[in-house]
């Protein structure tokens, strides 16, 4: 599936990387592998290989096309970045803006862009390198960034590891992690703020009249959702709020990135039981085949009819 239509929005998905991970049973601590073994007729081959036991995932970005304006949500991870605590997005050489401008879409005709939350792999392709610096790479674009994690991942804010005088290897991995973070907050972020096309939000925003976000905090502070109503029918772009479809059987469980792994479960639940109850097509960042799903009730979970 490439392209949905909704009343009067289009979206067009935009692939920058599709494949394995990691280990299905780091991806989600809380299941191990009899877990993804047990829904394998379900997960794979997409979105599970059970001969490696390797979570299979995608990094995408969606064009939406709405009211005559051109929305992207979120921009992956971006070519040339330094990532060491993230090897899959170290110094990544992708075909990012080929294939955006094979979905017709060039730099200059972005009206906005919706970053879901402020991960690396959601803000890479906010900014590209120019003569030594980062510079925002969609030059007419409003860039919505959730107000609650500019405050957290901002290096200002003095946010960062554990201190201590007996720092083990944990501490150390936090370290790592927040090397990366602020990394990702000066390359990606700060160059957007800086230029001035930056509009920071909470609670919610209506960005046009079949466009909304919504705040769906666990796997980060600010982490957010963008619903999507046109001619009678829904969806909604979920970002992280679920990694793979095993978290639509087994929806307390969140995933090893979740920065709050119960209030993540707690937003989890709500948009899944939103999105059952009102027919939305739940759109995910990281899903891979299919990439999209209307979702029902199935016992304590929720089973997947997926868009093709």
């Amino acid at each position: 599936m490439e392209r949905i239509v909704l009343g009067d929005v289009e979206i067009i998905r935009v692939l920058e990387f599709q494949g394995p991970f990691a280990p299905a049973a780091e991806i989600v601590p809380e299941l191990g592998e009899p877990a993804w073994s047990a829904d394998a007729a379900a997960l794979a081959p997409e979105h599970y290989d059970p001969a490696s036991g390797a979570y299979i995932g995608a990094l995408q970005t969606w064009v939406v096309r709405s009211g005559g304006r051109t929305v992207l949500v979120d921009t992956g991870v971006g070519n040339g970045r330094e990532r060491p605590a993230t090897p899959l997005f170290h110094r990544l050489e992708g075909r990012f803006p080929e294939l955006l401008a094979a979905a017709g879409v060039r730099p200059e005709d972005v009206d906005a862009v919706v970053n879901t939350h402020l991960h690396a792999d959601h803000v890479g392709w906010n900014t590209v390198e120019r003569d030594g610096a980062w510079v925002p790479t969609f030059p007419n674009a409003v860039y919505y960034l959730p107000a609650a994690d500019r405050a957290f991942f901002d290096p200002a804010a003095g946010n960062g590891p554990r201190g201590g005088d007996a720092a083990g290897a944990e501490d150390t991995a936090e370290a790592v992690r927040w090397a990366e973070w602020h990394q990702v907050f000066e390359d990606s972020v700060a160059p957007v703020l800086a230029a001035g096309q930056a509009q920071e939000w909470s609670g919610s925003l209506r960005i046009d009249p079949a466009l909304v976000l919504e705040e769906a905090p666990g796997h980060t502070p600010g982490s957010s959702v963008l619903r999507v109503q046109s001619g009678g029918e829904r969806a909604v772009f979920v970002g992280d709020v679920m990694h793979s479809p095993v978290q639509l059987a087994h929806p307390s469980c969140s995933s090893c990135f979740c920065l709050d792994p119960v209030q993540a479960a707690a937003s989890r639940l709500r948009v899944l039981e939103r999105a059952a109850a009102e027919k939305e097509l739940v759109i995910p960042a990281h899903f891979a085949g299919a990439g999209a799903a209307r979702v029902g009730r199935a016992g304590a979970g929720f089973s997947a009819d997926w868009a093709r």
